[in-house]
């Protein structure tokens, strides 16, 4: 080992390159399959494979020919879970082309009755989600009439206490000397105004 860091780093850098340039020329002077993976000591990665197979399939054939696992069982399980999966995926796209009615020529008579009670099934589903939707809708419409009509009422006891109350100020004898103002009687239009403003 180099002690010192930046002789070891240029060292490295030296001998790494060599190793990607004699990987490089056994691969074509030789016709060899060459893979070199190279690690350096702050981790980074230098890797070469030969062009005529992926590292993958190095990885594969160096496995199957030297007896060693590179890949454990729980590794094995989950790609073969990942392939279910993407298989699963595929059907389930190639499903979703035949109810938009694509892709329909290879199927037989059998597969077109199941697409087209899918269909059905579907629409029977829109159709009561429609339905609920409207009467929601008119519940929503009902409500809102009847609080309405609730604030109307209201409006019409307060006028009746207002014009009560002004009709009494006015039997006292109240006049501008007293009190320093007179009182207006209620305008004949004034509930109708308020009304049209509430219904607005």
């Amino acid at each position: 080992r180099i002690e010192n860091a930046n002789n070891r780093v240029v060292t490295f850098s030296k001998r790494r390159n060599g190793l990607v340039k004699k990987a490089k020329e056994i691969t074509v002077l030789c016709d060899a399959k060459v893979a070199l993976i190279i690690f350096a000591s702050n981790g980074k990665m230098t890797d070469y494979c030969c062009p005529s197979m992926d590292l993958g399939a190095m990885l594969d054939q160096y496995q199957k020919l030297s007896g060693k696992k590179l890949w454990d069982v729980k590794h094995e399980n989950l790609s073969n879970e990942i392939d279910r999966i993407k298989k699963e995926n595929d059907s389930l796209q190639l499903e979703l082309r035949h109810l938009k009615g694509e892709d329909i020529q290879s199927l037989n008579l059998k597969n077109l009755m199941a697409v087209e009670h899918a269909i059905e099934h579907g629409l029977d589903k829109v159709r009561d989600r429609q339905e609920e939707v409207v009467m929601s809708k008119r519940r929503n419409e009902k409500m809102m009439a009847e609080e309405h009509r609730q604030l109307i009422f209201q409006l019409q006891q307060q006028e009746m206490a207002i014009a009560s109350n002004a009709r009494g100020m006015m039997m006292r004898g109240d006049h501008d000397g007293q009190f320093g103002y007179r009182v207006q009687p209620i305008q004949p239009n004034l509930q109708e105004k308020i009304m049209s403003l509430v219904i607005d």
